[in-house]
């Protein structure tokens, strides 16, 4: 497994995006690195993206437009100091012929890899881990595979995944399709499949993407936060509609020494957003004008390179 450099692209004056492969036995992964003009070696974070067909840049096929999240946060992060790596997972736009996650042991078993060559780099002085979402989880438990220096959690859940799709659907489906979920959770939680779907849950619980779900339920997040022996952050937002402030607050509870920092105003795709406007909600997934939230750029940024945030305060 080896990161290769395929196009080196000049940005500013002090910054370079090159495009870089992954090579793996089922297909090859491709991402951007972000990296910051320097002589001396620069922090470095691996940015993992959500849940389902979800790029680099944090768009999904499933939306109307792109948001560009992941971008705008590695644009970011790059303007302090900060390197970043984001990639496509498999079978995910460029990463598109590389085999489909069979399990999200898969998706883990990518991020370590690309953790592994981030460490081994000599133009990084620190490797971080920064997951969205799903992401969140993913670099949790791959942060304990591979040594890291700090594990960042952007709207991660603290709860079992199931749990949270029962969450997601409350209020939006009948109360017979809901009582339907719980029924399909409960099989999946006991790592059974479930043959007949009504059509309107289809698109959650299909039988194809079960055995996903069933290797995703296994995973507490709160428990498995619990094994980080790394100064851990723990960011959301307060008007994320997808993930609740409370499940936050669960995920820190796991490790005592994780850090937690809310940010006022931020959803889920870290833009700023009312938690109140559905309208605004729904426009904020498809909107690549809509800047991320500044506040938490800078909470990233001062985490992952407190000396930048020292000279600054001077």
């Amino acid at each position: 497994m080896r990161i290769a450099a395929a196009v080196l692209i000049l940005l500013t004056s002090s910054a370079l995006a090159d495009e870089v492969t992954l090579q793996t036995p089922t297909g090859t992964l491709y991402g951007t690195l972000l990296t910051p003009s320097s002589a001396t070696p620069v922090p470095v974070v691996l940015i993992i993206a959500g849940s389902g067909p979800t790029d680099r840049d944090g768009n999904s096929i499933l939306l109307p437009g792109p948001n560009n999240s992941l971008r705008m946060l590695a644009e970011g992060l790059v303007a302090r100091g900060i390197a970043s790596l984001r990639y496509d997972k498999r079978a995910v736009a460029a990463s598109i012929g590389a085999a489909p996650a069979e399990s999200i042991d898969s998706n883990i078993a990518d991020a370590a890899q690309w953790l592994q060559q981030l460490r081994t780099d000599a133009r990084f002085s620190s490797v971080a881990v920064a997951g969205h979402s799903e992401g969140s989880l993913i670099g949790i438990v791959a942060a304990q595979r591979v040594a890291v220096d700090r594990v960042i959690s952007i709207d991660g859940a603290g709860r079992r995944f199931g749990e949270v799709i029962l969450f997601q659907l409350e209020g939006r489906v009948s109360p017979e399709l809901m009582a339907a979920a719980r029924q399909i959770v409960a099989s999946l939680n006991a790592g059974v499949t479930v043959a007949n779907v009504p059509v309107v849950l289809w698109s959650v619980f299909r039988p194809s993407v079960q055995p996903y779900l069933i290797s995703w339920m296994r995973y507490d997040p709160a428990v498995e936060i619990s094994h980080l022996q790394v100064p851990t952050l723990v960011l959301h937002g307060t008007t994320d509609t997808q993930i609740p402030v409370s499940d936050a607050f669960l995920l820190a509870a796991g490790n005592r020494s994780a850090t937690l920092r809310l940010i006022v105003g931020m959803n889920h795709v870290m833009k700023d957003v009312p938690l109140d406007d559905d309208d605004a909600q729904d426009r904020s997934y498809s909107d690549p004008t809509l800047p991320i939230d500044a506040a938490l750029v800078a909470a990233i940024g001062d985490f992952i390179n407190p000396a930048i945030r020292r000279r600054a305060v001077r």
